[in-house]
C-alpha cells in the first residue's frame, strides 16, 4: 500500500489547525503546512500561525521558514514540499497536510499545470495599465475574457490577475483551459478530508477571528512592516487594509470592516475551489474526531 498524504482543507477559521493537531498526535506524524501565508517570519497575527503550545505539540514543516523579502513561489513549495513528504514517508506511513490555499494543495497532490511561455512585453504592459488605472480594470478586463478563472483565483492579489490576463493575451485560450492536464503520479495516497458549515457560520467566525487578531496585536504586527509594505508577500488580506489605514486614505473602523469583507470573500473562493473536487470526503466542522480517523482508518 502506498503511504498516505491526509490534506485537511476548508475555508479559513473552520478548525482546520485543531483537526491537523489531533490527527498528528493520534497517528504520530507530522504536519505541512500548504498555508502560503504562513511561510513568511515576518507574519504571525495577520496570518493566523498556529500558536506556539500548538506548533510544539506536533512536529510542523513550512512555516514561517521564509523571510517576506524572498521570492518563494508555488513551483518552490511544490519541490520542496515533494522532497519532505518523501523524506517523511520513510519513517511514518502518514503525513497530515494542512491548509486553505487551494493552488498550493494542488501542487502537492497533483503538480502544478504546465502554462506556455508568453513575450515579456505582454506582462510589462498590464503592470503599466495596473499603475495607471488599477486593479479593478485588470479584474473587469479578466472577468470579461475567462470569468472561471476570475470566480475562482485571489482576485485581490494583481500577481495572479497579471498572469492569468498573460497567458490569454499570450495564447489567445483562457488560462482556465490550461486547468485540466493528467495529474502528476506520486508515490503516496491523498486522502482528502473537508470541514464545512453554513455560510453564516463561516462568516461569523471570520468576523470573530479579525477581532481577536486586532485584540492580539495585528496593528502593532502591520506597523512594524510598514517599510515593507510594496512587497508581495504582503499584498493581502489583513495587511493591506491596515497599511492604507496607515497610510491616512482610511479610518480604522473601516480599514476592520474591510479586512472582514475581503477575507470573507476569501472564504467564498476556497468554497468554489474545493467543492470542485470530488474526492473530498467533507465532515460538519462540529464532527467529533473519532469519526474522522475512523474514516481514515478504513480505507
Amino acid at each position: 500500500m502506498k503511504p498516505k498524504l491526509i490534506t485537511i482543507v476548508g475555508p479559513t477559521a473552520i478548525g482546520k489547525t485543531a483537526l491537523s493537531l489531533t490527527l498528528a498526535n493520534h497517528y504520530k506524524c507530522d504536519i505541512i503546512s500548504a498555508d502560503s501565508r504562513q511561510f513568511y517570519k515576518e507574519m504571525s497575527i495577520g496570518t493566523a500561525v498556529p500558536k506556539t503550545s500548538e506548533l510544539k505539540s506536533a512536529t510542523h514543516h513550512f512555516i514561517q521558514h521564509k523571510s517576506i523579502e524572498d521570492n518563494y513561489s508555488v513551483g518552490d513549495f511544490e519541490r520542496d514540499g515533494i522532497a519532505k513528504i518523501r523524506e517523511l514517508h520513510q519513517t511514518n506511513s502518514k503525513v497530515i497536510m494542512v491548509g486553505g490555499s487551494g493552488l498550493y494543495i494542488k501542487a502537492i497532490t497533483d503538480g502544478l499545470d504546465d502554462f506556455p511561455d508568453v513575450n515579456q512585453s505582454i506582462r510589462d504592459n498590464l503592470n503599466k495599465k495596473l499603475k495607471e488605472k488599477g486593479l479593478k480594470s485588470l479584474q473587469e478586463e479578466l472577468r470579461l475574457v475567462d470569468e472561471k478563472t476570475y470566480n475562482s483565483i485571489a482576485i485581490d492579489n494583481p500577481h495572479r490577475i497579471i498572469r492569468a490576463l498573460e497567458i490569454y493575451k499570450g495564447t489567445g485560450q483562457p488560462y482556465s483551459s490550461f486547468l485540466s492536464k493528467p495529474k502528476k503520479k506520486r508515490e503516496f495516497e491523498t486522502v482528502f478530508i473537508g470541514l464545512h458549515a453554513e455560510r453564516s457560520v463561516v462568516y461569523d467566525r471570520i468576523n470573530q477571528r479579525v477581532d481577536a487578531m486586532m485584540d492580539q496585536g495585528l496593528l502593532d504586527e502591520v506597523k512594524g512592516l510598514l517599510p515593507y509594505k510594496n512587497l508581495n508577500a504582503l499584498n493581502t488580506v489583513g495587511y493591506k487594509e491596515l497599511f492604507r489605514y496607515l497610510n491616512g486614505d482610511i479610518s480604522l473602523d473601516f480599514a476592520i470592516a474591510e479586512i472582514k469583507k475581503n477575507t470573507r470573500r476569501f472564504a467564498k473562493r476556497q468554497f468554489t475551489w474545493f467543492n470542485k473536487n470530488d474526492s473530498i470526503k467533507w465532515f460538519p466542522y462540529t464532527s467529533k474526531y473519532n469519526n474522522v480517523i475512523k474514516y481514515i482508518d478504513s480505507l
